[in-house]
């Protein structure tokens, strides 16, 4: 995302990767989420169900995103993000925020901001919170 001349506002839309990893094939609330950042300015690329965390890695980093955001329904969320954060740091993109959504128990949240992710939004987030901590994320 870069800042037009006056470094105000971004020149083009931030760009945001949303991912279903492993095995899970419910894929409604991601498109839900897709919808409502893409509808509040965001360009979205959706990798689509049951990606492997070294290509969600690879994606992020051929589309030079500024964020990646995981649905895990499955109960994988510590393992798939453990993968995708290492995925990432290998690659030398440990730069890219990387936040998580899904069936996601409030016990496992600090566990997950251990390993690095940024935010985490549990089933039933509502969408316009999941807007506004995305913008802030990106800064916009």
């Amino acid at each position: 995302m870069s800042a037009d001349a006056a470094g105000s506002a971004p020149a083009t839309p931030p760009r945001i990767l949303l991912a279903k990893p492993g095995l899970d094939g419910h894929d409604r609330g991601i498109k839900l989420i897709a919808r409502a950042l893409r509808d509040a300015g965001f360009e979205i690329i959706y990798t689509g169900l049951r990606q492997r965390p070294d290509v969600i890695a690879a994606t992020a980093i051929a589309e030079d995103v500024d964020l990646v955001g995981l649905s895990v329904l499955s109960g994988a969320h510590l393992g798939l993000a453990a993968k995708t954060i290492a995925a990432l740091a290998a690659r030398g993109a440990e730069d890219i925020d990387v936040v998580i959504g899904g069936t996601i128990p409030a016990s496992d949240v600090p566990k997950l901001h251990e390993l690095g992710i940024a935010d985490v939004f549990p089933t039933g987030t509502p969408l316009e919170d999941v807007v506004s901590r995305m913008s802030k994320r990106v800064g916009l």
